[in-house]
């Protein structure tokens, strides 16, 4: 088998992955880049195979978009209250690797489909990315490595007992896009499992297709999710574009906001976090009394609406959370569906049984029960180097004994900058079964600066997020700027993973949570490295929401301040080099 060298190799062709592999190319036009791709088709969760007709971006149009493509805007009747089916984005990002074009190769044509990457090596400075390319072993060898196999690619299936004899169909929210069920004249009684927006939009379909819907929430498990609906006093688009405020963003008790003034009466000063959890107490209220989980009548009791009620304040985000873009939602599930609060006892033919002594007869059980990182082609000894999760079982006891010893003083730092996450409310804590992501921005290794790691964190917006990620890993696996010491970078880590599990409590333990701080994020990542065109007049840059297009400018900043590499590609008979020279300002 011959091996392949690749100036960089990109694993998944989602988001992330474009945004990484299109800004590398930016700055590297000529270099020769692989993406490696197992679905048949881009986008991750947003691909075409995965997507159907009720499920809805969670953006706005104008949010949900690299910066240098707008998406075109959807029929008018694919839009409900500012955001837009899913099918656009698809067709979106098909239509944008056709038009990102490099040394006379397009992103698409760069992209390997229906690679299963089943192993990454490093061997001195060089990395091996192994894996089944449509039937047949394919090796690549890299001197750089960006891992944007994203949060969403692998089911998390639940372990259900007597699932053997069940004898119907049962299958993960990623299938149900293609799966036929809503057509199929044999299956009437559907049971979703999940609490999140993937079993909602599930539930939901089902109905109107006219099926009969039980909708199953775990007991052992952090509750129902909060989803901000069209009822609300607030829009769906309107939350998220307030929470691109600035100055909204400082609410939110954040290790990435600007340690100012002003951050620091809100955060640290009574009259400060009064206002804070005004602001929260008012956005959960809204929240929760659009769905009147209270005030239906005895029917929709009798099936359970009431089981559907967020257990813990919006602030702390401990459960799932998502917009609900039909305004007929909540009639339609009071009306139509029965909720249990309750676990699954054991499955028999085509019954479930639950532990608090329910049954209930399914022809078919959906499973909107979330995803596990797409790491899997690490082995244990590389997974506990680079700093990603792996099984507490298997992490080396020296390393244990290290991060336990700095997220107790970064807990203690946590506290002291934000005394409101000292006393959380009541709430069922999952238990902790992986060690969290100790990666310095959520991005870089700390021993080794030939990987980066993007995608990895979880947000409101991926396109921005993914367009500011790559933007700092490009400029990280350049070497073109100073990084803090070793011992810094290890207390920041500390620092970020302490934080998360006060801020989001059971979200929070694998350190990689910030659906509400993400503009603090993308600052920062900026502020590190010098760049600053995304920001405009303070008066507008802190009272107006952003949008995509303020990322516009960042490419001709970036080449201005650390220069375009120029030089041609690199012989593919000889391992690339990883120099900067040629570099052209």
């Amino acid at each position: 088998m011959d091996l392949e060298h690749y100036d960089l190799v990109v694993i998944g062709a989602g988001i992330s992955g474009i945004a990484a592999a299109k800004f590398y190319l930016d700055i590297h036009p000529n270099c020769k880049l692989a993406i490696l791709e197992k679905d048949h088709s881009v986008g991750g969760v947003w691909n075409s195979a995965r997507i159907f007709d009720t499920f809805y971006t969670q953006s706005p149009l104008g949010t949900w978009e690299y910066s240098d493509m707008s998406m075109p805007k959807p029929p008018e009747e694919d839009i409900h209250n500012g955001v837009f089916k899913a099918k656009h984005t698809a067709r979106y990002l098909e239509n944008y690797i056709n038009q990102r074009v490099y040394a006379g190769i397009s992103l698409r044509e760069r992209i390997s489909f229906d690679f299963d990457v089943q192993s990454v090596t490093k061997k001195a400075d060089e990395w091996t990315v192994s894996g089944i390319h449509s039937e047949h072993v394919r090796s690549l060898k890299t001197p750089k490595l960006i891992v944007a196999s994203g949060l969403t690619s692998i089911p998390n299936m639940p372990r259900l007992p007597g699932h053997e004899k069940f004898g119907n169909p049962i299958m993960h929210q990623k299938g149900f896009g293609q799966s036929g069920i809503l057509e199929s004249p044999t299956i009437n009684n559907i049971t979703v499992l999940g609490a999140g927006k993937s079993s909602a939009d599930m539930v939901y379909d089902c109905v109107k297709a006219g099926k009969t819907v039980t909708w199953v929430i775990r007991a052992t498990g952090t509750g129902p999710a909060f989803f901000v609906s069209v009822n609300s006093k607030l829009s769906p688009s309107t939350i998220y574009q307030i929470s691109t405020i600035r100055v909204i963003a400082t609410l939110s008790p954040s290790i990435f906001n600007a340690d100012s003034w002003w951050n620091r009466f809100l955060q640290r000063t009574q009259m400060g976090r009064n206002q804070v959890t005004k602001f929260f107490d008012g956005l959960h209220k809204s929240v929760v009394e659009a769905p009147k989980f209270d005030g239906r009548g005895p029917e929709a009791e009798k099936r359970g609406f009431q089981e559907l009620k967020p257990h813990t304040p919006v602030f702390w985000q401990n459960q799932a959370a998502g917009l609900i873009n039909r305004p007929d939602f909540w009639d339609t599930i009071a009306e139509k569906v029965q909720v249990y609060h309750a676990d699954i006892e054991i499955l028999k033919t085509g019954i479930i049984r639950l532990k608090d002594g329910e049954t209930v007869e399914s022809d078919a059980i959906l499973c909107g029960t979330g995803w596990v990182p797409s790491l899997d082609f690490f082995d244990q000894d590389m997974l506990a180097e680079l700093g990603i999760p792996q099984p507490l079982e298997d992490y080396p006891p020296e390393e244990a004994k290290k991060w336990d010893a700095l997220e107790k003083d970064a807990d203690q730092e946590v506290l002291k900058r934000f005394p409101i996450l000292a006393n959380p409310p009541e709430h069922y804590h999952n238990p902790v079964t992986h060690t969290p992501y100790h990666l310095f921005n959520g991005i870089a290794p700390l021993n080794d600066p030939s990987i980066a790691f993007v995608g990895h964190v979880l947000v409101a917006n991926y396109f921005r997020v993914a367009e500011c990620q790559a933007i700092w890993a490009t400029a990280y696996l350049d070497g073109n700027f100073n990084l803090p010491p070793l011992e810094e970078r290890q207390r920041e880590v500390a620092l970020m993973v302490a934080w998360c599990r006060r801020r989001y409590l059971s979200n929070g333990d694998r350190g990689h949570w910030m659906s509400a701080d993400q503009t603090g994020y993308t600052d920062n990542l900026f502020r590190q490295l010098g760049l600053s065109s995304h920001r405009g007049f303070w008066l507008w840059d802190s009272f107006l929401p952003s949008r995509m297009k303020d990322l516009q400018g960042l490419r001709g900043e970036y080449i201005a301040k650390f220069g375009q590499d120029t030089k041609g590609a690199s012989d593919n008979d000889s391992m690339a080099s990883t120099s900067n020279t040629a570099l052209v300002r």
